[in-house]
């Protein structure tokens, strides 16, 4: 071996922790998922109602397995008022929940979003024990707490959508790299499988499965080939899914929800990170160039972590708007890990205050999410539906988001209002005496329909208003009698 191998050999092994301390796992690494999942209890705790996104999951859910392949091969919509919806994108999300979904005792609102928390915490166990055999143990342990407070990882860790079980992979993958870096061939396997689940529970994480393997090249050079081609491999999966929604013309589904930054994608994401509070901003962005230069063990994989993805997002950028905070999330998990990072590499008086300072400032700006109010009422509204209708009386949805909450929640709670529900596309009718107009609200202002025409060329009129106001969805119940 020549001089300048050895060199280059003892290089990598001192940035990527190759044989650190801790070695044999401990229990104290169950201290971030544990604290997650208490968190997230707490979040959960006041049962409120789905949302328009979680409402498409338990309705997509519960659909034989047969119909949602097909509606995804044919990119259409799963009822006739989500034709322009079709569980395209996230439709191997939708075939795990189907399957978490056939398991006794799980078919309710907060079972859905217990999947999430539960991925979310085994992301959490995965990451700290992969940090730790690179770094250390109170670096990982660190570095799982800091995601655990996390404003946008609670968030989306009690959501009913595929964040937690993306963050899940992600640490699979991570955690596959660490044992390829210290102990190769090592570790492939587990990096290719959930690099792969990586990008099919959510196809922004491809960015982040990228990252990993810009560090690997970065710290192993020539011979990391094989994490290079396992990684290749490992996107085939989520590209396939972006040609079939391409083939079948819903590659530009929910585009509309993406918002172009002008560059500035990098510090809005950021921003979103910090939950929008400028000390914790400027905390994490400073413990995160601290740990980008001084960081021993991890680094490189955390640097590449936190700063591919958001580079790969602002070259895409350049073709179409792809800013959504919660799209990010994966890769904004790197940029938790190196602050954490960074707080035990500064000089040995400096960490404890650093680290405590980080978590506290992380903790202040997640605690208002303890008192949040529900992001749609349409379980509230149909309860009280069900109070004031009186058989025979429709019950019209007037548009996509109020009968998506309408159609859940009658079958749900008020199964004996079916026989009167209307959905889009059908129109109000034009000879009932008395109406249920359900509808959403944006500006204050009633999402524009021909149920309002229809109704007043009956002789129909609006008496009565039920206002269900949330900080997702305002929906209002009107009576309309002739």
């Amino acid at each position: 071996m020549t001089a300048t191998a050895t060199r280059d050999d003892a290089r990598g092994r001192s940035d990527a922790g190759a044989r650190p301390d801790v070695l044999r796992w401990s229990p104290v690494e169950l201290l971030p998922p544990v604290l997650v999942l208490v968190l997230g209890l707490v979040l959960l705790r006041p049962g409120h109602g789905l949302w328009f996104d979680e409402l498409f999951t338990a309705e997509v859910g519960r659909l034989p397995l047969g119909d949602i392949l097909s509606a995804v091969v044919d990119g259409r919509g799963t009822t006739d008022y989500l034709a322009t919806v079709p569980p395209s994108y996230n439709a191997p999300y939708y075939v795990v929940v189907h399957a978490w979904m056939s398991l006794p005792g799980t078919g309710s609102d907060t079972s859905l979003r217990v999947l999430s928390l539960l991925g979310t915490a085994g992301g959490l166990a995965l990451i700290t024990r992969a940090v730790g055999r690179l770094a250390g143990r109170a670096t990982g342990v660190l570095a799982g707490l800091v995601l655990a407070v996390s404003p946008l990882v609670l968030e989306q860790s009690v959501e009913a959508r595929s964040y937690g079980l993306a963050m899940l992979a992600t640490g699979g993958a991570l955690l596959g790299l660490a044992r390829w870096l210290q102990d190769p061939p090592r570790g492939l396997l587990l990096f290719g499988l959930a690099g792969a689940g990586m990008g099919l529970m959510h196809w922004y994480a491809v960015t982040v499965l990228a990252a990993f393997v810009v560090a690997a090249v970065v710290l192993r050079r020539r011979r990391a080939w094989p994490v290079l081609a396992v990684g290749a491999l490992a996107v085939l999966p989520a590209a396939g899914m972006v040609l079939v929604n391409l083939l079948n013309g819903t590659g530009g589904r929910n585009a509309e929800h993406l918002t172009g930054t002008g560059g500035a994608l990098p510090a809005l994401a950021v921003q979103a990170w910090a939950g929008g509070w400028p000390p914790l901003l400027v905390l994490t962005v400073g413990l995160a160039v601290v740990g980008a230069l001084r960081a021993r063990g991890v680094r490189v994989v955390a640097a590449a972590w936190a700063l591919v993805p958001l580079l790969l997002l602002v070259l895409a950028e350049l073709v179409r708007p792809v800013y959504l905070p919660r799209y990010l999330l994966a890769g904004l998990l790197g940029v938790g890990v190196l602050a954490a990072a960074g707080a035990l590499a500064l000089p040995r008086p400096a960490r404890l205050p650093a680290a405590g300072l980080l978590l506290v400032c992380s903790m202040l700006t997640s605690a208002p999410m303890v008192d949040r109010g529900p992001r749609e009422r349409s379980d509230e509204l149909v309860e009280t539906l069900a109070e004031l209708h009186r058989a025979g009386e429709p019950v019209v949805a007037a548009d996509q988001r109020s009968a998506m909450g309408l159609d859940h929640y009658v079958r749900t709670l008020a199964p004996q209002l079916r026989p009167d529900v209307v959905l889009p596309p059908e129109d109000a009718p034009a000879d009932a005496d008395r109406v249920w107009l359900v509808r959403r609200l944006i500006d204050r202002i009633p999402e524009p329909t021909d149920d309002d025409e229809i109704m007043r060329e009956a002789g129909l009129r609006m008496t009565d208003v039920h206002n269900f106001s949330a900080s997702k969805t305002h929906l209002v119940l009107q009576l309309w009698e002739r």
